[in-house]
């Protein structure tokens, strides 16, 4: 997926003004209890047994994981029909049996991130050997990745440059109104495309108990990032008698699947994007991009509207540069050098480093849109998207108003719901009341992808659950980052459960140090690497950092 005016009033302002005051095409969401939800039958499906056997991936070789493939149905309301296969990888734990906690499944977010390197995290990421009693499971959720089908629709929709994102007049209007049809449309005509219809987060619900049933295991135990969060939600809601140990970093508000919430980040995204044009301005001796947060913004529009105009080599336009910032608003770690890069191109020192971020992260081949398929084929039909471009139009304009960062940037992005051709569903209505188990959440209070009111709320309905707060910090997804006041915590939960004490009221229950923002002429000491980890894990550990920053910018 994708907060400031005074922390403790953001999340009512964000919801305030990204809801009251645009007039969504949904009106008034119609929220629905599990017992009336169509698309989870009772579980009559007994997975066969995963065949485990040697991994492809290099990084999952070196960490002695193996790999397999989940057989389930492609319609679990037809156990007995046509299957796909899940592509599934585990590292065994490290401890005696007599202290085995059982298996630990991680979900990057997205939707549409690949998740099968996950099951390094508890070698590569946990610190102080926290979470050795686990068996640590990665997947591919349905459709993603390493499973079969892997759908894709066309790899060329990202190619710039494109036309610009705000609609100032009606030809480019009508170039992204035209992009999105034709995207919606190509994922009718993609190899396995009946699985479109199956891909709500309800069904990867039901993969997740296969998945369970597949692996002898009474309960699960899940570490959910991002859109990891709703599934994790989700699943408590459904199976709570199956839930151990869930932690949930940077929680989806389920009230707003999926349109609402979309237009929370777009507000919650402004700050963050300010934020990061301010860091700029305070090392403006390094960058040199500009003296104040007003003076680097300014350049910074310039820059992208002569780019719309003049696009580097005929590729690189205005869009693609704010989407290289985009990563910014979601994450410190690459401050630093997309700060260099997009000084270097400024000072005629070269674009290459500039356009590489981009063309790198969207190469525009066969299959490289992925996971942009797949965000959409569940954000599409987890609930009904507005179907009017003309209501679409008057609520992004709206927004443009006052979140001109982001607004139609991420209105392109979901453009082609609005065409989509799969049925919807309805939502599952989440409650945490028959949660008995303690339950461990993480945000940063600017958090722009999943704001940080959705991680109150979600507390709020867990009488269970206890949310550590990273103060002021913007990072999104952002836990086991090598801040010890949380990961500390992290590790306590894993090894026994506890967390921090509850208190009364809408807040958090401990709050720490956010990830801290890198130092442009120190930057190898703020990395996130534990201290003392080898050149593997240090690559693995920025891999798996990638990996969940890539599934939250197409999600």
């Amino acid at each position: 997926m994708r907060k400031l005016i005074g922390i403790a009033t953001a999340a009512a302002t964000v919801l305030t003004l990204g809801l009251a005051g645009v007039s969504t095409a949904q009106g008034a969401q119609r929220w629905h209890s599990p017992s009336h939800h169509k698309s989870h039958p009772p579980a009559t499906y007994v997975p066969p047994p995963i065949q485990w056997g040697q991994c492809s991936d290099p990084d999952l070789v070196d960490f002695g994981a193996q790999c397999g493939s989940l057989i389930v149905p492609l319609d679990y309301a037809h156990p007995t029909g046509k299957k796909i296969s899940l592509a599934v990888s585990r590292v065994l734990h490290h401890t005696p049996d007599s202290q085995y906690q059982g298996v630990m499944l991680v979900n990057p977010g997205g939707p549409g991130g690949s998740g099968l390197i996950y099951s390094i995290i508890g070698d590569a990421w946990v610190p102080n050997h926290g979470g050795d009693s686990y068996d640590w499971i990665g997947f591919d959720p349905r459709g993603v990745g390493s499973s079969q089908p892997s759908l894709a629709c066309d790899g060329t929709f990202f190619n710039g440059p494109r036309p610009p994102y705000e609609p100032t007049t009606r030809d480019i209007l009508n170039q992204w109104v035209s992009k999105s049809k034709a995207y919606a449309k190509a994922c009718t005509h993609a190899d396995g495309e009946e699985l479109f219809n199956h891909v709500k987060t309800t069904d990867t619900i039901a993969d997740m108990e296969s998945l369970r049933i597949a692996l002898g295991q009474r309960r699960l135990n899940f570490y959910g990032f991002s859109y990891g969060t709703y599934l994790a939600s989700v699943y408590m809601t459904l199976h709570p008698d199956r839930v151990r140990r869930f932690v949930l970093d940077s929680t989806v508000d389920p009230r707003g699947v999926w349109y609402r919430d979309n237009q929370a980040q777009d507000i919650a995204f402004q700050t963050t994007f300010k934020a990061y044009l301010a860091y700029l301005a305070q090392y403006s001796d390094y960058f040199d991009v500009g003296d104040t947060q007003k003076e680097v913004e300014d350049t910074f529009l310039a820059t992208e509207a002569d780019l719309n105009s003049h696009p580097i080599d005929g590729t690189f336009g205005g869009d693609e540069l704010l989407d290289v910032f985009t990563s910014a608003g979601y994450y410190v770690y690459g401050w630093v050098d997309i700060g260099t890069a997009y000084s270097e191109y400024l000072h005629g020192a070269g674009s290459d480093d500039l356009v590489n971020m981009y063309t790198d992260a969207n190469p525009g081949t066969p299959g490289s849109d992925n996971g942009y398929a797949m965000y959409l084929g569940t954000q599409c039909t987890d609930t009904q998207w507005p179907q009017s471009q003309q209501q679409l139009n008057r609520d992004n304009a709206f927004l443009n108003k006052f979140a001109y960062f982001f607004t139609w940037a991420n209105a392109w992005f979901n453009g082609p719901c609005a065409y989509w051709k799969y049925p919807s569903s309805r939502p599952v209505q989440v409650t945490g009341r028959h949660v008995h188990v303690p339950i461990l959440m993480i945000d940063e209070t600017l958090d722009p992808a999943t704001p940080y009111s959705g991680s109150l709320y979600v507390r709020s309905i867990f009488p269970t659950a206890s949310l550590i707060e990273g103060v002021g910090g913007t990072t999104h997804a952002g836990s086991l980052s090598g801040v010890a006041c949380t990961d500390d915590r992290i590790v306590a939960y894993l090894e026994t459960g506890a967390v921090p004490t509850r208190l009364s009221g809408s807040r958090s229950d401990l709050q720490c140090p956010p990830v801290p923002a890198p130092v442009p002429d120190a930057v190898s000491s703020q990395s996130a690497t534990p201290q003392g980890a080898d050149n593997l894990r240090a690559r693995v550990l920025a891999r798996l950092r990638a990996g969940i920053e890539d599934a939250a910018l197409h999600g």
